[in-house]
């Protein structure tokens, strides 16, 4: 096996190292090594091509059927433009990636229609040319091709890879500069997490990643490579086009943006595979005894390069111009010249260089030098090439040309089932295990603990204070027992287990480590020492936000990746989800992701003393705007177990592809029993836990602030004659996305029919005024909302309230004051009671019992 030593060979080596030292000392001896380690290290990160196998390709087939492929991409992309100017499309990133498309289709990408397959992350803006294949193997019909970037009628195509907009075809969302490499490595993290708690068997699947050379410079694309070397993932392949340009300009004129990047990947571990120069220039460079020429190439800066790719009139010059290259080029014609092309259109090259990459131990990556829209008349290699969205007659002509197309009208060519092209693409795939992109809609549906299994927290102890944090550890270890579904949680953390109170977790089912636990832990005689081990269930990603939210992602969207449903859990600090990794979220939603998400230490004042950057006012806002994120805000036990357990009956019995975001608190206090009936609206996102005949006004609340709001409604009773209703706001969001579709169906509202007969509706929550805010259309009377605007600060729990004007004092005089609005008192009488209300202490015992 290529890469393995032999244990004689080895000894060999080691005994000759023991003579040498003993003959020249130690000192000596390490400089040899020093030496020789650094005329290794030279010699594979020079700017050369290091593939060291070979591969059986019909390198001649594999171009034909990339010119059909590349013809009906731009025919795609232009007919949009045709259709309407600003709908656009892209021409280049398929022209310089084409072969590399082409030989991982044909020859090395493993369909799933068996058994599980590759994931193959494809560059987002390539899609024209999967579009164009997939036309070809019969996967889209022509007329899904003309309504590219058409989508609104529902039979247009995407414009780039979204399984939310194209379910049975793209299995991830990769557009997202950065977002696709950070997705592959934590989607293979998840595949050894899988196969070493059984869920799936060891096989050679490969996660293959294609990113682009100006993609890198995103922090997301490199950020997590040390997780890849760390975690053993030698089912990872990235595959770099370089193609030296991004959408303005060069991506390193001065430099060589592939040998950065090489850099970058061996200092992490990787394996880096380099495919440099075609075999053309191989050749060249072969008749140079003197190797003068390989030299030059070695040290071409990037701009230098491209002003040969744009113009190869630029290489001729460049060869002449020099006396000790001109020779090798004496008497050449200029198309001589357009035959040195970049190693990336070299298929052979690139079939090697996959070969070798499936080989590595280690996770690997394949650097390909192409051109920017590769064969494009005009176009190829500039800074405009990739906003380039249409060519002219010439220029199309010109291409039809290069590509062999006979007839250059602007039409989809399809040369038949009996063509040799078409035999061959799908014949390659049925050897792969079938066609791609393909993703799967659904799986095995799980059966789900009933609503009684929670009965802790729907009926808790009277006495007992406890924070919503708490309640859901509780709910997480009774998931934990139960039988049906226990081996399929999938506990999530970015190393705030113990602020959580979760750390009895640690031992309890154990920290996944691909290596095991290869030392002994400090508190091993503790009961929640840190063990980690092989096939531990919880996963630990560490003070990475990013690494986390995309290890949730990866186990959220295994029902469809894998066939095999997980049901993650990731809770973290609630500041730092929406508002730090907001793409991957979208990029979640994206991928029809089905798991929760727990905002614990939630709210801009139940946090307290953290501070500006730690208190969050805004995360359920944010979650609000995705439309299929489940986003509730609970006060006490039994409304958090009866959303988990709805989450879970919704997304993995039912298989509905929606993800909940649950906000918990750090707050103690007393919780209630059930309020009788309320199942269903506690979904819906407001019940009623105080009612009162006849009642005129309506206080709405979520999160801990529906205790103040309890306690002011207690006051204001107390101290008048009003008849007040108070309700617990589950969840803004759901009332105002079911409210916006009864709205369009012209059907009365859930909002409406609860509030019916109401002269004034007062809402709070811990986080800003525009998240009750979200309701304010679909309320008929007066409406008021309070919240926690503004900067963040630390300080006890009562005096934030305070300050934000959300204490149940504060609360109480908003509502004296909207009262007057609505003429159900006078101002002499409000003046009297919110004078009166000054004298309220909040922790007087018949006030925090509320």
């Amino acid at each position: 096996m290529r890469g393995s030593i032999e244990s004689s060979e080895l000894k060999d080596w080691q005994a000759a190292l023991d003579v040498m030292t003993e003959e020249k000392g130690d000192a000596y001896a390490k400089r040899l090594l020093g030496e020789l380690s650094q005329y290794l290290m030279g010699a594979s990160q020079s700017y050369w091509n290091n593939i060291t196998v070979t591969f059986s390709v019909d390198t001649k087939l594999v171009d034909a059927c990339s010119k059909l492929i590349r013809w009906n991409a731009a025919v795609m992309v232009l007919k949009a433009g045709e259709y309407g100017s600003e709908i656009g499309g892209h021409l280049s990133s398929y022209a310089s990636s084409t072969h590399m498309y082409e030989v991982g289709l044909n020859y090395f990408f493993k369909g799933h229609d068996n058994e599980p397959g590759d994931l193959i992350l494809f560059q987002g803006h390539s899609s024209p040319g999967i579009y164009a294949r997939s036309y070809l193997m019969g996967q889209l019909t022509e007329s899904q091709l003309l309504h590219f970037r058409r989508e609104v009628m529902g039979q247009g195509l995407s414009s780039y890879p979204h399984p939310w907009l194209m379910p049975d075809y793209w299995q991830f969302p990769t557009v997202s500069m950065g977002l696709g490499p950070l997705q592959g490595i934590y989607h293979a993290k998840l595949m050894k997490y899988m196969e070493a708690r059984g869920f799936l068997k060891p096989s050679s699947r490969k996660v293959w990643v294609f990113c682009g050379d100006g993609e890198m410079d995103e922090v997301e694309s490199i950020g997590a490579l040390g997780v890849a070397t760390r975690e053993s993932l030698d089912n990872l392949i990235f595959v770099i086009n370089c193609n030296l340009v991004r959408l303005d300009g060069p991506c390193r004129g001065n430099g060589q943006i592939m040998q950065e990047l090489a850099g970058y990947f061996q200092g992490f571990g990787w394996d880096v595979i380099k495919v440099v120069w075609s075999q053309a220039w191989l050749d060249l460079v072969a008749k140079d005894s003197s190797g003068y020429l390989k030299e030059r190439l070695m040290t071409l800066k990037d701009g230098q390069l491209q002003l040969m790719f744009v113009d190869k009139t630029n290489m001729q010059a460049w060869f002449l111009g020099d006396k000790n290259l001109a020779p090798l080029v004496e008497g050449w014609a200029i198309n001589q010249f357009e035959a040195l092309l970049p190693g990336g259109h070299d298929i052979q090259l690139v079939a090697n260089a996959f070969h070798q990459a499936t080989q590595s131990k280690k996770p690997c990556v394949v650097c390909v030098l192409t051109e920017k829209g590769h064969g494009l008349p005009g176009v190829s290699g500039k800074n405009t090439s990739h906003n380039q969205k249409n060519l002219s007659e010439d220029q199309l002509a010109k291409y039809a040309k290069h590509l062999g197309i006979k007839d250059p009208a602007l039409a989809f060519q399809h040369p038949g089932e009996s063509d040799h092209r078409i035999h061959f693409m799908k014949s390659q795939r049925d050897k792969l295990g079938g066609l791609l992109p393909r993703r799967h809609i659904a799986s095995m549906s799980l059966s789900c603990p009933a609503i009684d299994a929670f009965g802790a927290l729907l009926k808790p102890e009277a006495d007992r204070e406890f924070s919503t944090t708490m309640a859901f550890v509780r709910v997480l270890n009774i998931l934990l027992r139960e039988s049906s579904i226990a081996k399929r949680i999938v506990p999530i953390l970015a190393d705030e287990g113990r602020t959580l109170g979760m750390e009895g977790l640690f031992r309890q089912i154990g920290i996944y480590q691909s290596g095991g636990q290869q030392y002994t832990p400090h508190d091993r005689d503790e009961v929640s020492y840190y063990k980690e081990s092989f096939d531990g269930q919880l996963l630990q990603e560490g003070l990475n936000e990013a690494g986390a939210t995309s290890m949730w992602l990866a186990a959220a969207t295994s029902y469809s990746v894998h066939q095999t449903p997980l049901i993650p859990i990731y809770a973290y600090y609630s500041m730092f989800g929406f508002q730090r990794v907001g793409d991957i979220i979208w990029a979640a939603a994206d991928s029809r992701a089905r798991g929760f998400l727990i905002g614990a230490t939630a709210g801009r004042t139940t946090l307290g003393g953290e501070g500006l950057q730690h208190n969050d006012a805004t995360s359920q806002l944010i979650a609000s705007t995705i439309p299929n994120c489940r986003s509730y805000d609970p006060c006490y036990a039994y409304e958090l177990a009866i959303i988990m357990q709805h989450g879970m009956k919704e997304m993995y019995e039912e298989q509905k592809d929606v993800f909940y975001y649950i906000t918990v608190m750090n707050e103690n206090y007393q919780h209630p029993e059930m309020v009788d009936d309320c199942y269903r609206d506690v979904i819906e996102g407001m019940y009623c836990i105080e009612n009162a005949s006849g009642a005129v006004v309506d206080l709405l609340a979520s999160g801990t602030i529906l205790r103040q709001m309890q306690r002011a409604a207690k006051w204001i009773r107390e101290n008048t004659n009003i008849s007040i209703r108070v309700w617990s706001v589950t969840s803004w969001s759901e009332l105002a996305k079911n409210a916006s579709i009864k709205t369009s169906q012209n059907k009365t509202t859930f909002i409406a029919n609860k509030l019916e007969g109401s002269q004034l509706v007062v809402a709070a929550s811990d986080y800003v005024k525009a998240l009750p805010g979200l309701i304010h259309e679909y309320i008929a009377c007066p409406y008021y909302t309070l919240g926690t605007d503004g900067f963040g600060m630390s300080d006890t729990r009562e005096v934030l309230r305070q300050y934000y004007g959300v204490s149940e004092k504060e609360i109480a005089k908003s509502v004296i004051k909207a009262m007057v609005d609505v003429s159900l008192i006078d101002v002499l009488t409000a003046n009297k009671l919110i004078e009166k209300s000054q004298m309220i202490n909040p922790l007087a015992d018949d006030r925090r019992s509320v």
